[in-house]
């Protein structure tokens, strides 16, 4: 069935290193492999969730997907182009199509500007509506996200956090966009209003067809809302999986520990149930050596571990670990 289904987003071998400066007493360019060598895509209408421990890349990863890092190397194929090495210029149809909703609600917006601004910005860049055509347009955006036409007049701190990542999701909707990366969009929100801003993205998504790639570290929301999700682990995909079986068969060691540490409602369920905890010396991200890279803090390292950097391998349908276990 996946073969027929078609690729909105081809990530194939991505690299995105940052030079980093040396002292006086260090010779050579060093530099921070935040992503390095990463393979996945991502079918049209689809969520694509990314987790991982902080610093392990996700958004790093997302962004440079997003162009607004310039890949060391590798390919991203977009609707089956290739947007790695296109210019400004030869990018603008594409951003179009790409939008992203960030992370922090309140320094995200543009504290001097009405929402109506707010959101008009990309429309009055991006299309050729006349003034009347964009505020029709931004009325029906603030109504789709459950904000109302008085609210246009209003500027961002008059706002809950909540509502205002409403108004960051309707700026991202505004020019109709395929794509969306939607980067830590939940976190910075409580509990109770991150349900609802799910919610409203799973509907969002039905009505418009979207496509979503969402990175969070809250596994229990990713679990909820992804088709499939990719686990990530300093700079490397680990684990990619369907997301129901990636929870009820994880492969990787580290997957299986990120699961297990998922806080657990009932007091008699967690007391009984069976912890996963990592030890061990995080490697540094700027001195790699070979080897898998969860080696130091995997109780099953063989040999093999430290001699050959494990490659992302197919064990079952939509499944990929890159793992020497396996």
């Amino acid at each position: 069935m996946n073969e027929t289904r078609e690729k909105l987003v081809e990530v194939k071998n991505l690299k995105k290193y940052f030079p980093i400066k040396t002292s006086m007493f260090k010779k050579g360019n060093q530099v921070v492999k935040a992503v390095d060598d990463v393979t996945f895509h991502i079918y049209k209408g689809e969520t694509f969730g990314l987790v991982g421990e902080s610093g392990c890349g996700k958004s790093t990863l997302g962004r440079t997907l997003n162009r607004l890092y310039n890949p060391t190397s590798g390919e991203i194929l977009f609707d089956g182009k290739d947007i790695t090495k296109l210019n400004n210029k030869e990018l603008q149809p594409f951003r179009n199509r790409m939008q992203m909703i960030f992370q922090d609600p309140y320094s995200s917006l543009n504290p001097h500007l009405t929402v109506e601004k707010i959101i008009d910005e990309p429309l009055e860049i991006h299309t050729r509506l006349s003034k009347n055509e964009r505020k029709e347009k931004i009325i029906d955006i603030l109504e789709k996200v459950g904000l109302k036409k008085e609210d246009l007049d209003k500027l961002p701190h008059e706002f809950s956090g909540g509502q205002r990542q409403r108004i960051g999701i309707a700026r991202a909707l505004s020019i109709n966009p395929d794509f969306i990366l939607c980067d830590e969009a939940i976190s910075a929100l409580d509990v109770s209003i991150q349900a609802q801003v799910i919610n409203m993205l799973e509907d969002l998504q039905s009505e418009l067809n979207l496509t979503y790639l969402f990175v969070a570290h809250d596994l229990s929301m990713v679990r909820h809302i992804s088709d499939r999700i990719g686990v990530m682990y300093l700079g490397k995909i680990v684990e990619i999986s369907k997301s129901e079986e990636l929870y009820d068969k994880p492969l990787h060691p580290y997957t299986q520990a990120l699961l297990s540490a998922i806080p657990i409602p009932d007091p008699i369920k967690a007391q009984n149930s069976k912890r996963e905890i990592i030890t061990g010396e995080l490697p540094s991200p700027i001195e790699m050596e070979k080897g898998c890279r969860f080696r130091s803090r995997c109780p099953f390292a063989k040999p093999i571990c430290a001699e050959a950097d494990p490659q992302l391998k197919q064990v079952d349908d939509e499944h990929y670990v890159a793992c020497h276990l396996y």
